[in-house]
């Protein structure tokens, strides 16, 4: 497997049983996404599409198929491994912000490192320095319920830059925001991609995709259409 791949799917079928039915929501997915790239999956409702970022965020395993990332085989992990996998490899933005409504911005982003079992002083140096680069300076103590949507979602950007992942995973991170905030998100991942990071949009909509050098359509758990550019 060519080390420039940050992720490889390989004939990855992800089937459910609801009652009496099996459904199947991917149909034999494969993909490679090489290290510092940018997509965009792109499908309807049911057509598999958040299927995928499950898997790929190792929130769920493959009825079969292999799923490498980072070179190791994740595919049938157990869950304290997954757990540490997303930990150390995976930052994760969502439509809904997921923020703690209970804790203050700064708290919210150091999170991620207190479940790595840094000491708080690192923890709070390197959430200070991500809030900074998301541009919040001014609401450290402020809590999410204090702040507008496009500010809650810096947080949760900066949060899911914390522990340094190699991999983030955007599940519509435009969503609840109106379009002009929504551009402004769209800038930062595409600085954070310029820097490095390789991003994953989920997204239904054309013109959030269109930021993103590589696009997949999906239709009923499978890729129909690829348009990739870095290949």
């Amino acid at each position: 497997m060519p080390e420039n791949n940050l992720i490889v799917l390989k004939n990855i079928h992800k089937t459910y049983q609801m009652g009496q039915e099996q459904v199947h929501a991917l149909a034999g997915v494969s993909i490679k996404v090489p290290k510092g790239s940018f997509w965009a999956i792109m499908g309807a409702s049911g057509s598999g599409k958040s299927t995928m970022m499950n898997l790929m965020g190792c929130l769920d395993r493959p009825t079969s198929g292999t799923y490498h990332l980072n070179n190791r085989d994740v595919s049938q992990l157990d869950d304290d491994e997954l757990s540490d996998i997303r930990l150390q490899n995976i930052g994760f933005i969502f439509q809904s912000f997921n923020l703690i409504p209970q804790l203050t911005v700064l708290e919210n982003i150091e999170l991620p490192m207190f479940y790595q079992g840094h000491e708080p002083d690192k923890c709070s140096e390197r959430a200070r320095e991500m809030v900074e680069l998301v541009g919040l300076t001014d609401r450290l103590k402020h809590r999410p319920t204090e702040l507008s949507g496009g500010q809650q979602q810096r947080v949760a950007i900066a949060r899911s830059l914390v522990n340094d992942p190699p991999l983030i995973l955007a599940d519509e991170p435009t969503g609840n925001l109106d379009t002009a905030t929504g551009e402004q998100i769209l800038d930062i991942l595409i600085d954070l991609n310029k820097k490095g990071k390789t991003i994953i949009m989920i997204t239904h909509e054309d013109d959030v995709a269109k930021h993103a050098p590589n696009r997949i359509h999906m239709i009923d758990g499978r890729i129909a259409e690829r348009e990739v550019y870095i290949a």
